[in-house]
């Protein structure tokens, strides 16, 4: 296929069709004209408080500052960022960008296991944590190479007074900060501080740097650290906005965050695409709790919402969501997992606005394909973003024509530059021409918009969070009366997809609830597995390999949830 000449004409007329990739030299100039353009617009809102793009670019100024006077750590080195969507996120976030390190984006529901791995495969030296999260730090640390520990608390953005009440609510009455002692470490409203009264130095930032390390298990259980550069960041920006067409008001646009910003899709739109537009990011701690997610965004004349298939249906099953005001609501996108027609339809049908779904992968920066607001096609992942290749290859590494399926290949200004030392691993992601293979079959159709039909590697997808099966069946193998497992992802209603063991046990025998426990002392909660079935024997090719698409195929597998 000409790439070129088959999508020239497939974009409506309201999509530009220039990118200028060179407008931004690093993610750090993004956020430094944002800042400047927008000084008095709100930039950040979280429990009750928000931060303006002025007090943003102060506050991270105090954390850069603090970083290169008061520690020893140098442009290049790592920095890890554990805890949910607060305003002290991109706070910390951009302060390490603007002093030249690089940031290690980690799950705050990370288990021990996990962040130990994490944090010593990227060679982190500095952690930024959260204190509902920080006793699995203070276990952790000793194993690693991290030398400097900032914590920050919930309500640390606030002023000293309410500041002061409101933490001491969350430790003492709620109960929701757990007993730690970590005797190095440094509180953030104290850095921010100390900062204000040290120097800070610009960097010097190439898009070529690297600029955040985003971990995933690619085509194998064991977490790698996507190394994403400035240039990926910026390009990824600036391909993605056209697509949103006349969407986005420079300075106006108020937008729902419920998506962690640790994770690439909400990290690229809020962080990215909505920053360097001069929006107002709303963002949701805990989207899991509805009706307090109802109340925040009932305080504000939404425009634009991002979420995922399952958010969307507990919201429009949710009866105060129902009653809420959506006639400022004019972009809803929905990325992370597969969206379906039936969450699509009830959305709208509540909403009155429709959905756009995307597709990326964190190789990608993430975002790779996207449906225009004004041509929405449901059921497909729309067109490529502006500056993208895709095609489709079969086995044999052979293009496949029109409407047949073959694995989707990527290339474009966003992809990875590769994972984290691992040149290997890198090698075999990448096509001999330079296309990443996604592992995801897919259709690109004569109108030039694509379908995802099923995926070649084995990952489940648990609310939008990729959970590999080479990491559950090593964690469920390691029990001493499991002989052998074998893990599939399920349908399930509520999450997308459940993850489901099946396993062969010793003759001492042992039970569900048993394994249950013993997964979740050792897994993040998604990824503990629903579902337990024990068999006398697992299906096996003639050389010993388990077959789990033979299990998952299985007819009860189809119709759970």
């Amino acid at each position: 296929m000409d790439f070129e000449t088959f999508y020239q004409d497939k974009y409506p007329a309201s999509v530009p069709r220039n990118v200028d990739l060179d407008k931004y030299s690093s993610m750090v100039e993004v956020f430094e004209q944002a800042v400047k353009k927008y000084a008095d617009r709100p930039a950040f809102s979280a429990v009750g408080v928000t931060l303006t793009y002025r007090e943003l670019d102060t506050q991270t100024r105090n954390f850069a500052a603090w970083l290169q006077n008061k520690t020893d750590l140098q442009p290049g080195d790592r920095i890890a960022v554990q805890m949910p969507n607060l305003t002290q996120y991109p706070v910390v976030v951009f302060g390490a960008m603007r002093a030249g390190l690089i940031v290690v984006n980690t799950n705050p529901l990370y288990t021990i296991r996990e962040m130990e791995h994490q944090f010593n495969d990227s060679g982190a030296k500095a952690l930024v944590v959260l204190a509902n999260m920080a006793e699995n730090a203070e276990k952790v640390l000793p194993h690693t190479s991290i030398e400097h520990v900032i914590v920050t608390e919930i309500a640390d953005m606030h002023s000293p007074i309410k500041r002061t009440l409101m933490n001491a609510a969350v430790k003492h009455i709620k109960k929701m900060v757990p007993p730690f002692n970590i005797p190095q470490a440094h509180k953030l409203p104290a850095v921010l501080s100390a900062g204000a009264r040290e120097k800070f130095t610009p960097g010097e930032y190439k898009k070529d740097d690297v600029a955040v390390l985003q971990y995933t298990g690619g085509t194998t259980g064991v977490a790698k650290g996507a190394m994403l550069t400035h240039g990926n960041l910026v390009a990824n920006l600036l391909q993605v906005r056209p697509m949103l067409e006349n969407t986005v008001v420079e300075g106006h646009e108020v937008v729902i965050a419920p998506l962690p910003l640790y994770h690439i899709y909400s990290f690229t739109l809020n962080c990215g695409i909505m920053l360097e537009g001069g929006a107002h990011n709303i963002l949701i701690p805990n989207p899991r709790d509805i009706p307090g997610f109802v109340k925040e965004v009932k305080k504000f004349k939404f425009t634009a919402f991002l979420g995922l298939n399952t958010l969307f249906v507990a919201l429009c099953n949710n009866e105060e969501f129902q009653n809420l005001d959506f006639s400022h609501l004019k972009l809803t996108s929905s990325g992370g997992m597969a969206l379906t027609s039936d969450a699509a339809k009830l959305w709208e049908r509540v909403t009155g606005c429709p959905i756009s779904e995307g597709y990326g992968m964190t190789e990608t920066s993430p975002v790779v394909t996207f449906n225009p607001r004004s041509a929405i096609q449901l059921g497909t992942i729309g067109l490529p973003v502006l500056e993208t290749k895709v095609k489709t290859l079969d086995e044999d590494g052979n293009e496949t024509p029109l409407g047949e399926p073959g694995e989707l290949c990527v290339k474009g200004p966003q992809v990875m530059r590769g994972y984290w030392q691992r040149p290997e691993d890198t090698q075999k992601s990448f096509t001999e021409d330079g296309y990443i293979r996604t592992g995801d079959i897919a259709v690109i159709q004569e109108d030039g918009y694509i379908r995802i039909v099923d995926r070649k590697k084995d990952m489940i997808i648990v609310s939008g969070f990729n959970v590999f099966p080479n990491e559950i069946e090593d964690v469920v193998s390691a029990h001493p009366k499991v002989v052998e497992c074998a893990a599939v992802g399920v349908p399930d209603a509520k999450s997308g997809e459940a993850v489901k063991v099946y396993l062969v046990a010793s003759s001492e025998g042992v039970t569900e609830n048993e394994l249950k426990e013993f997964c979740r002392e050792r897994l993040t909660a998604y990824k503990v597995p629903r579902y337990f079935e024990f068999r006398d024997e697992l299906p096996k090719t003639n050389v010993g390999k388990i077959l789990r698409r033979e299990l998952r195929d299985e007819p009860e597998n189809k119709q759970k949830g």
